[in-house]
C-alpha cells in the first residue's frame, strides 16, 4: 500500500510531525519495494511458489487498497496525537533501531530461500538440527509465517521485528502504541479502585513478550511501574534481554512461561497486555489465557489485548484475511477472525468491555471487577 502525500498540508504543519511522516513514509516505501523485488525474485528462482509469487490467495481489491490507505492514515494521526498529548513521550514515534535494520538487512535476504522452499514443500513444522522442541504445546511447533525455525532459534529472534515492519509497511510500532493510552486511561482512572500507574507499586505483565518491542514502550509510557513479560521462546527472551538492556532504570522480570499457567500468584498485576498472540493460539488455547489474565489481575486491573482486525470490522478486507492464513502459516488465524473474544472475556469474569480498530489491528479492553 503505497500513500499520497500532499504537500500543501504538509508545509503549513509541525516541522515535527513532517519528520515524523517522513520517516513512516520512507518506511512504507522501503517495505513496498522490498516485497516486489523478493517476489520478483521468488518468482524466478521458485515458480511454483505462491508466496514467492507475491500473489498467492491474498485478494487485494481497490476497495481493500482504498480502506488500508484510510486506516493508514487515521493510525498516522492518531499516533501523532496522543504523543503529542503526553500519553507517551515523543521520542517514540522516532525510536527506529537503524543500526540493527542494516546489519539485520541482508540477513532477511538469505532467510529468504529457505523460505521459499520450505513453502514449495509444505514443510510447516520444520526446525534445524540441535533445537530443542520438546515440552511445547503442540499448537506453538509451527514455522509461523513460513520464518525458519518458528519462534525457537536466535536467528529466527533477529530477524523478527525487521520482518515484521516489513510485513506491515512500517506500521508495526505504531500498532503497538495503540495500547498504551489506552492502558493510561482505564488505568489511570482513581475511581477504579486499583493503583494508579506511575507510582511506582504498579505492576504490568506483558504476555508472550517475544522480543521486547511492547515493553520498551511500556518502560517509556511508564517508567515507574514495575515491568514483567513472559514468552514460551528463550530465544526470544535472549533477544528480549539485549534490547531492554538498553534502556536506563531497573530492568523488566522477563521468564520463560507459557501464558496458558502464568507463574504469578493471584490478583497479582493491575495491567495484563498481549500484542499479536490470539491469533496464533487454537480456541482453547485462546480461552484459557483469558482465564488465566482473570487469575493474575488484580481486582480493578485491566486487560489490553492488541491483535488483527476480524471479519466483523472491515468488509473491504475481508477477502484480504481470508487468505492471510494460508499465505502466511498462520493455521489459527481463520478461526480468531470469527472469534468475537467479547462474549470469551465477559463469559470469565470481566466487565467494561471495550474494543477499537486502528489500520490492521483491533484493540480490547476489559477490567476485572472490584467485586
Amino acid at each position: 500500500m503505497q500513500t499520497t502525500i500532499d504537500l500543501t498540508a504538509i508545509a503549513n504543519q509541525d516541522p515535527l510531525k513532517t519528520a515524523y511522516q517522513a520517516l513512516q513514509w520512507g518506511k512504507n516505501l522501503f517495505a513496498i519495494a522490498h516485497k516486489e523485488v523478493a517476489a520478483r525474485v521468488g518468482r524466478t528462482l521458485f515458480p511454483q511458489n505462491a508466496l514467492a509469487q507475491g500473489r498467492a490467495r491474498v485478494s487485494i481489491s481497490e476497495a481493500a487498497l482504498a480502506a488500508l490507505k484510510v486506516r493508514y492514515d487515521l493510525l498516522l494521526e492518531q499516533d501523532w496525537k496522543d504523543a503529542k498529548a503526553g500519553f507517551y513521550p515523543m521520542e517514540l514515534l522516532f525510536d527506529t533501531p537503524w543500526d540493527e535494520v542494516v546489519r539485520t538487512y541482508p540477513a532477511v535476504w538469505l532467510d529468504l530461500p529457505k523460505l521459499w522452499q520450505r513453502t514449495q514443500a509444505k514443510h510447516y513444522q520444520e526446525f534445524s538440527e540441535g533445537i530443542d522442541t520438546r515440552n511445547y504445546p503442540k499448537y506453538y511447533l509451527q514455522n509461523f509465517h513460513y520464518q525458519t525455525d518458528g519462534y525457537l532459534s536466535d536467528t529466527s529472534a533477529s530477524l523478527y521485528d525487521l520482518q515484521v515492519e516489513l510485513l506491515f509497511g512500517g506500521m508495526a510500532d505504531p500498532m503497538r502504541r495503540r495500547i498504551l493510552p489506552l492502558l493510561k486511561r482505564c488505568l489511570g482512572n482513581t475511581q477504579t479502585g486499583g493503583r494508579r500507574l506511575g507510582e511506582g507499586q504498579s505492576k504490568i505483565l506483558d504476555i508472550a513478550c517475544g522480543t521486547g518491542r511492547t515493553i520498551r514502550q511500556l518502560r517509556a509510557a511508564f517508567p515507574d511501574a514495575s515491568l514483567y513479560g513472559v514468552d514460551l521462546s528463550p530465544a526470544y527472551l535472549r533477544k528480549a534481554n539485549q534490547l531492554l538492556s538498553q534502556n536506563r532504570g531497573d530492568l523488566p522480570q522477563l521468564l520463560q512461561a507459557n501464558a496458558e499457567a502464568l507463574p504469578y500468584q493471584d490478583g497479582y498485576f493491575d495491567a495484563v497486555t498481549s500484542v499479536f498472540l490470539f491469533h496464533e493460539l487454537p480456541a482453547t488455547a485462546r480461552q484459557n489465557v483469558i482465564d488465566e489474565c482473570y487469575r493474575v489481575l488484580a481486582p480493578g486491573g485491566t486487560l489490553i489485548v492488541c491483535d488483527s482486525i476480524q471479519m466483523t470490522d472491515s468488509a473491504e478486507l475481508s477477502s484480504m484475511m481470508e487468505g492471510f492464513s494460508e499465505t502466511f502459516h498462520e493455521p489459527y488465524y481463520k478461526d480468531y477472525v470469527r472469534d468475537d473474544l467479547a462474549p470469551r472475556l465477559e463469559a470469565t469474569g470481566f466487565s467494561d468491555i471495550a474494543a477499537e480498530a486502528h489500520f490492521v489491528s483491533k484493540y480490547f479492553t476489559a477490567r476485572k471487577p472490584l467485586n
